[in-house]
């Protein structure tokens, strides 16, 4: 490429603009820029030409239009080895221009400000982005620029050889139409989720973009390759919503595929309760979950629900982790990772002597948006999308159906434990006393079989707590079963065509029982 002698400079977010076009400058580059850049430039004393005076026609519509113009899109565009593209810009007087830096109107931070549509709208860049796509089309001649991050580097590289590699020129086209789409993909989901542009989440055609944040040591096994991938933002997946992959590390070695997978799990459950809460998590399903008067309390209760199976799991908290939280957690065993909203200096100081242990902070965690975004599941050949289960049953929708009616003070852990339901795999139970698990039985094709195992590992504890199923009992086994550990109460959704034959079961053992109407399966 020949030497840039040409530069336009156009952007809305200034930062190292006036660095960049002092140094363009200072190599003699001629430097055209528009509105507030130009502005600023002439105010640092950098030499600069207005665009209109290029065009000969003046800015216009609130700046809606100044570079859409035959003069800045054939200077753009211009093969340089044309002969006949050459021939035309002389015909037309139009001088080719080399280097390109152009950022957007900031789309993103408009709809988060959520003001009103005019104002969203006006935030949509169409000059921007048609300089930067001529410009990255013509990457062989043209260095197109949309990130002040790339500024030092392009400058560095000029300096060294007084022009720009294909190889860089390349890399920058893409990023252009990296950006660019990711840009049009937010537009489209607005407009796609506005009332009028039809029912319902799911759009005719989903587009999903994610960026590479990092590759991992291995997947699920050490045979597999893995890596981990951000949101690029528009697929209603997590965009805006803090989670493990925004998270700060802050302690131990690099996490792996299921580290990833185990504390995602043990987020989401802690954040969909408001009182300080705990959860111990193993492959992606709770050995241990209790809230409490703090977060020190909260961990002691979950872990006693079963310590076995504590051993190598992922903790998750709600609330920060203090030094005492911190000593007990250091107390319990083997723990592979704890996230939680933030560690004190005291916490980590004492955290920090276990070299391995994972230590992840994520702000205001319990505080993100409830309404969850979509939830995607990728099966071979297609991809199954659904909202995230955020439902939360109340007493309100309680309907009791047996001839015993529960306690007032087990209401709350009735909830509770039906609310724990969301987060364990089915066939979920879970047996809680005191807002705390005692029992969890999970993932077995009989829901006999993880009544059993739930009671059983609650043993004794089992007397006078709750039961919660994520859906219905098929038989009343069940509910035997519950009789003989000393279930006080069951909460189930209902529906099932035996329904009567265990509510009967329930009464002749004395147990209450409510329907929510509701269930909670997690495959």
């Amino acid at each position: 490429m020949t030497r840039i002698k040409r530069a336009l400079l156009s952007v809305y977010d200034k930062t190292g603009i006036v660095p960049l076009a002092r140094s363009l400058a200072d190599m003699g580059v001629e430097i055209l820029s528009t509105g507030g850049t130009a502005e600023l430039l002439r105010k640092e004393g950098v030499p600069v030409k207005d665009v209109s005076s290029v065009t000969k026609f003046p800015e216009m519509l609130d700046g809606r239009v100044k570079t859409l113009h035959p003069y800045i899109h054939a200077g753009l565009l211009a093969v340089r080895d044309n002969e006949e593209h050459l021939a035309a810009l002389a015909d037309h007087n139009i001088k080719p221009i080399d280097f390109l830096a152009v950022n957007l109107y900031p789309f993103a931070d408009a709809l988060k400000a959520q003001g009103q549509e005019r104002q969203i709208i006006e935030m949509i860049d169409i000059g921007g982005p048609a300089m930067l796509r001529s410009a990255a089309k013509n990457f062989k001649f043209v260095a197109a620029v949309s990130d002040p991050a790339d500024y030092e580097p392009v400058l560095r590289e000029m300096r060294d050889k007084g022009t720009l590699s294909e190889a860089t020129r390349r890399a920058l086209a893409a990023k252009v139409f990296r950006m660019s789409s990711e840009y049009d993909r937010l537009i489209q989901r607005y407009f796609e989720g506005k009332k009028e542009a039809g029912p319902g989440p799911f759009p005719a055609v989903l587009e999903l973009c994610f960026e590479k944040k990092s590759d991992l040591r291995y997947g699920e096994n050490p045979h597999q390759k893995g890596a981990l991938y951000r949101d690029g933002g528009g697929t209603g997946l997590s965009a805006g919503q803090a989670g493990v992959v925004s998270a700060r590390q802050l302690h131990g070695k690099e996490l792996s595929f299921n580290n990833i997978l185990d504390l995602d799990a043990a987020l989401a459950m802690v954040e969909a309760f408001g009182d300080p809460a705990c959860a111990i998590i193993k492959h992606t399903s709770p050995c241990g979950f209790a809230t409490g008067r703090d977060a020190k309390a909260a961990f002691r209760s979950a872990y006693r629900c079963d310590s076995l199976s504590a051993f190598g799991s992922i903790v998750g908290f709600n609330t920060a982790v203090d030094a005492k939280t911190a000593e007990e957690l250091l107390k319990s065993g083997f723990i592979e990772c704890v996230i939680a909203e933030d560690f004190d200096a005291a916490a980590l100081e004492l955290l920090k002597k276990k070299k391995n242990l994972r230590l992840l902070a994520v702000k205001n965690g319990k505080r993100r948006s409830p309404d969850g975004g979509l939830d995607f599941k990728k099966v071979k050949g297609g991809l199954l999308v659904q909202e995230r289960d955020t439902r939360t049953i109340v007493a309100g929708d309680l309907r009791c159906v047996t001839k015993a009616k529960p306690k007032k003070s087990a209401l709350a852990d009735l909830l509770f434990a039906f609310k724990v339901c969301r987060f364990v795999k089915s066939n979920a139970i879970v047996v809680a006393k005191n807002a705390k698990t005692v029992g969890l039985g999970m993932g077995q094709p009989s829901r006999v079989d993880s009544c059993r195992t739930a009671l059983e590992k609650a043993g004794p504890r089992a007397g006078g707590a709750v039961l919660a199923s994520d859906g219905f009992f098929p038989k009343p086994d069940s509910i035997l079963l519950a009789r003989k550990f000393g279930i006080g109460s069951i909460i189930q959704p209902g529906g099932s065509i035996q329904d009567g034959e265990v509510i009967k079961a329930c009464d002749r053992a004395k147990i209450s029982m409510v329907f929510t109407g509701v269930r909670h399966f997690k495959h």
